[in-house]
């Protein structure tokens, strides 16, 4: 039977068009048959396959269970055209269904009006719990957390947390990990693991784990979010400042934060200012203001490397040939550079590194740059002799001037993510966009000071 389960479910993944022909056809009752064992995160394709004139019926066909949560997969255009489609009944249904920290995610992604709409459909409580959820800083623990988790209190025995475990957790986000607390004060941990295992009489007290990392609610979410990989967690606990829990952070959010902050560093590191919504959902002129600063502050700092240029014009007009190799140079230190930073950011994104390794990773990287330098310059002396066919003082020239930006470019590249973490900036969204553009005209000044010493330019 379980086979037969998988199969229909491989089955209803790629067989699109049954589904289509279903819903013309109006057999609803197999439509139904075959979308309840369908995965929420795999019915979200579904809906995006289907005509959207569907959708709303698609979903009204839907257990009311597997009904929530692919709502809560959905990305925000579509959760907004079903909100304002339902019925105050079908969205009441919705929002109880849902875990509190996905209707927060929900409320925060749509207009004044939708979220006017949701609130007025949810009891008092939840309308309480889920102002406060929003009152907390963006990209903070409390702005991410759930307040659906297990307290239990530690002059419990076993048997009595299980008895409270299945009466009261029915509806709780995640139950493997249990918090024990004293008037809200985290008091300790325990698993249902340690639970099973033990016997019904003994006492929560004494098997609880007290050694318990928690997280403020002001904490950066990213900080929380690398938490769960170092010290492979489940969830994490948020307390305040009187170390009272006030809700808990599931390794599914703290997946979502790291795709995010993920994205906003490539995004940041290919000079473009992050955004919120996928590529498709994004207009033209959405995207340009997102591009444009970035690309009119690279512009004009790269003046200074036309000035360079402009200022050893007798030396390229001296010898016409340096000017062939100024791409391949520029190109080199820039990819140096970017090696360097990228893996510095990346470090310092980690904890990984800190301020005081600075003088380490200088030596590391110099001993890198000279090694890497001295064979870029090699390869660079061959390459000239026998492709480009010019002097033996002009291919000296070249790989000097290699050799002498590589150690350059990596040295600055490892450098400056630290200075501007240590001046309280993200190195992501600084140094990247600079790094390129400062190491080519550092490359050019000294392309042209070797040419005009070894050349008498």
């Amino acid at each position: 039977m379980a086979e037969e389960l998988l199969q229909n479910q491989l089955e209803l993944q790629i067989d699109i068009e049954e589904v289509k022909n279903l819903i013309t056809e109006r057999k609803y009752t197999r439509l139904k048959e075959m979308l309840a064992v369908v995965n929420p995160a795999d019915m979200v394709e579904i809906f995006n396959a289907v005509d959207k004139k569907y959708t709303l019926l698609l979903f009204r066909v839907l257990p009311k269970e597997l009904a929530a949560e692919t709502f809560a997969y959905m990305d925000t255009d579509m959760q907004r055209g079903l909100i304002e489609a339902f019925t105050d009944m079908e969205l009441r249904t919705i929002v109880n269904e849902l875990f509190l920290d996905d209707t927060v995610d929900i409320i925060e992604e749509m207009p004044a009006y939708v979220v006017n709409r949701i609130l007025k459909n949810v009891d008092s409580q939840t309308r309480k719990t889920i102002n406060d959820l929003l009152h907390y800083p963006k990209d903070s623990a409390g702005s991410i957390m759930t307040t659906e988790y297990v307290a239990l209190k530690k002059n419990m025995t076993v048997e009595q947390a299980f008895a409270y475990i299945r009466k009261h957790a029915v509806d709780k986000e995640t139950i493997y990990t249990c918090y024990v607390t004293d008037n809200r004060k985290l008091m300790g941990i325990v698993t249902v693991k340690e639970l099973l295992l033990a016997s019904y009489e003994d006492v929560i007290g004494d098997i609880m784990e007290t050694n318990v990392i928690a997280v403020d609610t002001h904490k950066d979410q990213e900080i929380v979010a690398n938490m769960f990989d170092k010290y492979d967690l489940m969830a994490v606990p948020v307390v305040d400042k009187e170390n009272r829990v006030v809700g808990i952070i599931t390794v599914d959010d703290a997946m979502e934060v790291i795709i995010e902050e993920h994205g906003e560093d490539m995004e940041a590191m290919a000079a473009i200012l992050p955004s919120d919504k996928p590529y498709m959902q994004t207009g033209i002129f959405e995207t340009w203001k997102k591009r444009i600063p970035w690309l009119l502050l690279l512009m004009i700092s790269s003046t200074f490397t036309g000035m360079i240029i402009q200022s050893f014009e007798n030396a390229l007009a001296g010898c016409v040939a340096l000017t062939a190799f100024m791409p391949m140079l520029m190109g080199t230190a820039g990819n140096a550079g970017s090696q360097a930073s990228v893996t510095i950011i990346r470090g310092l994104s980690l904890d990984e590194i800190d301020y005081k390794d600075t003088f380490r990773i200088m030596w590391k990287e110099l001993g890198i740059s000279i090694v890497c330098g001295l064979t870029l310059g090699v390869a660079s002396i061959i390459k000239i002799m026998v492709v480009d066919n010019v002097s033996f003082t002009i291919g000296i020239v070249v790989a000097l001037t290699l050799f002498v930006t590589v150690i350059m470019a990596k040295i600055i590249g490892c450098t400056l993510p630290i200075l501007v973490k240590r001046l309280g900036f993200d190195p992501a969204v600084v140094v990247s966009p600079f790094i390129t553009t400062v190491v080519d005209a550092l490359s050019l000044f000294l392309y042209f000071q070797i040419a005009s010493m070894l050349l008498n330019l």
